[in-house]
């Protein structure tokens, strides 16, 4: 029965989700970069050298500097007025929320991921307190030696390759990859790997301040046979506002329609097993009781 649901849900909601996908490639088709790896980058982009960064979602421009940086680009803006531009990107405040972009340097569009978030120190007169972190295809976090998957998801995007890449991914990385999109908040990573679609992510979205997976084992050979529906333990610790830690301890479901298609997260179940759609509705009463007074 839990296959035939499932089943039954991917026909009706597959329609959906690729009409949505396609839409957020056509609009970023026009701006996407290419996939240079980090050991190119690092030549083409030498200490020093000023570019110019795209956002990919608003399509905003500013110019930065390449100041230091081994494993990825340490940048800063060029002037105040592109440190304005940047902040007018992340809404006004500084946050660690990666971002895709695609970076301008001598005819060349290079898919990248950034963060907004001002660290360090800087050198430039530019009203931007530190650094922020420019990483490339292959490019590694100074903590380890691999590359940040919300980075790399991000870098995917802006060359136009994350629906590809997330439609042959297995199904544990199918599940990291929505819960990066959580955690980024970028509706069209959660979307890619969502059974429900045409929701409007936005309310629970804000309200997450963050979002980790603690412990997702791999299972055993014998319990992966089936090719249709999958159900992986997993961990997760969420930060909610003016709620603060919160643990679930249970399961994510996937599930695809054969198996030529990517996996699909449940995320109706996922999130109602969290308590979310519960905490939602309190948020609104709670809202409508402030409006009201």
């Amino acid at each position: 029965m839990k296959i035939f649901l499932a089943i039954v849900l991917s026909i009706l909601m597959f329609g959906t989700s690729s009409v949505s996908a396609s839409r957020d490639q056509e609009k970023n088709e026009r701006i996407k970069g290419e996939m240079i790896p980090w050991e190119q980058v690092n030549d083409i982009l030498p200490k020093y050298t000023k570019f110019t960064v795209r956002d990919l979602e608003t399509g905003k421009e500013f110019k930065v500097q390449r100041r230091a940086g081994s494993q990825h680009a340490d940048v800063q803006p060029l002037t105040s007025k592109d440190t304005k531009i940047m902040k007018e990107i992340y809404h006004g405040k500084w946050s660690w929320k990666r971002r895709a972009i695609v970076v301008l340097h001598d005819q060349k569009k290079i898919a990248a991921s950034m963060h907004g978030m001002p660290h360090g120190v800087g050198a430039l007169k530019n009203n931007f307190p530190g650094h922020f972190c420019i990483h490339f295809y292959g490019s590694k976090t100074h903590r380890s030696n691999f590359m940040d998957l919300s980075h790399k998801l991000m870098i995917l995007k802006a060359a136009g390759m994350l629906e590809k890449h997330l439609q042959t991914a297995d199904p544990y990385e199918v599940t990291s990859a929505f819960i990066a999109g959580i955690k980024e908040r970028d509706e069209t990573i959660i979307n890619l790997v969502s059974l429900e679609h045409g929701k409007d992510w936005n309310k629970l979205l804000s309200s997450i301040e963050n979002v980790s997976i603690i412990n997702m084992p791999m299972l055993p050979e014998e319990d992966l046979t089936n090719e249709w529906l999958l159900i992986i333990p997993i961990e997760v610790d969420w930060y909610v506002k003016k709620y603060g830690r919160k643990t679930f301890r249970g399961s994510i479901q996937l599930a695809r329609f054969s198996s030529l298609d990517g996996w699909k997260v449940d995320t109706k179940k996922f999130m109602d097993e969290n308590g979310f759609e519960r905490f939602l509705k309190r948020t609104d009463k709670v809202k409508n009781k402030e409006r009201a007074a």
